[in-house]
């Protein structure tokens, strides 16, 4: 599926077939309704067109790595000419999913350097010959951690009755400047912050209306991981 006015572009107007085609294999509904809604016309603009499929197997949740790896390898070899990267959450993999260098990259004290030996590694679990044309990524922690941009888009978006603990949203933003960084304990994680914050959360539907409000510029001044991992898309050539 080609999200937005995309596909209708491609048929009236030639020059969207010479557009570098990305697909994103999103870890569930969040990530792609993100990718559907935030990322596609921003990468359209530079003429970048994207498909976002859930991961297949589990249609919306991690799996083990066998069995995503035969994903972006099906891809890689019927997309001839796409570039195929992934957006999951590093706080949902656990040893259980059996991810290449999994037990080297825990002892990793750094978390950036940790995401980095990771995927280095899935890339390297790959057959090199498709290494030109498969970027890895993992979203520190968790793709919610990216909606703490600004904390008054929560005030913009979110009728003031429904935030109910301003001072969790307070003192996230107080602690973490770089909010890639919010960690991935299962009582302070960003999904279960805004949990906390919002009365009534639904990840679809919030994520998707601060992340609209917060664009992509701002993601990318804040995130670094992130903007590295847009700037790597918007200069892969397949």
């Amino acid at each position: 599926m080609i999200f937005g006015n995309a596909i209708l572009l491609l048929l009236v107007n030639p020059i969207f077939n010479t557009m570098q085609r990305v697909i994103i294999i999103c870890e569930g509904e969040t990530e792609q309704e993100f990718c559907k809604t935030v990322l596609s016309p921003y990468l359209l603009s530079k003429k970048i067109q994207i498909q976002a499929p859930r991961i297949k197997k589990s249609m919306g949740g991690l799996v083990k790595w066998i069995d995503l790896k035969k994903q972006i390898t099906m891809h890689l070899k019927t997309d001839v000419d796409s570039i195929v990267t992934t957006l999951i959450d590093y706080y949902g993999i656990y040893t259980k999913h059996q991810f290449p260098k999994w037990v080297t990259a825990q002892k990793e004290i750094d978390k950036v350097k940790r995401m980095e030996l990771l995927e280095h590694a899935m890339l390297e679990d790959i057959d090199n010959k498709y290494h030109y044309r498969y970027i890895p990524y993992l979203q520190l922690h968790e793709f919610e951690g990216l909606l703490f941009n600004e904390i008054d888009v929560f005030y913009q978006q979110i009728p003031e009755d429904e935030i109910v603990n301003k001072y969790v949203l307070k003192n996230t933003f107080e602690q973490f400047p770089n909010p890639e960084m919010i960690n991935e304990n299962k009582e302070t994680a960003p999904s279960k912050r805004l949990q906390q914050i919002i009365k009534g959360y639904n990840k679809v539907v919030y994520g998707n209306i601060l992340a609209e409000c917060i664009g992509i510029e701002r993601i990318r001044a804040k995130s670094p991981r992130f903007d590295n991992w847009i700037k790597n898309l918007t200069e892969a050539k397949g």
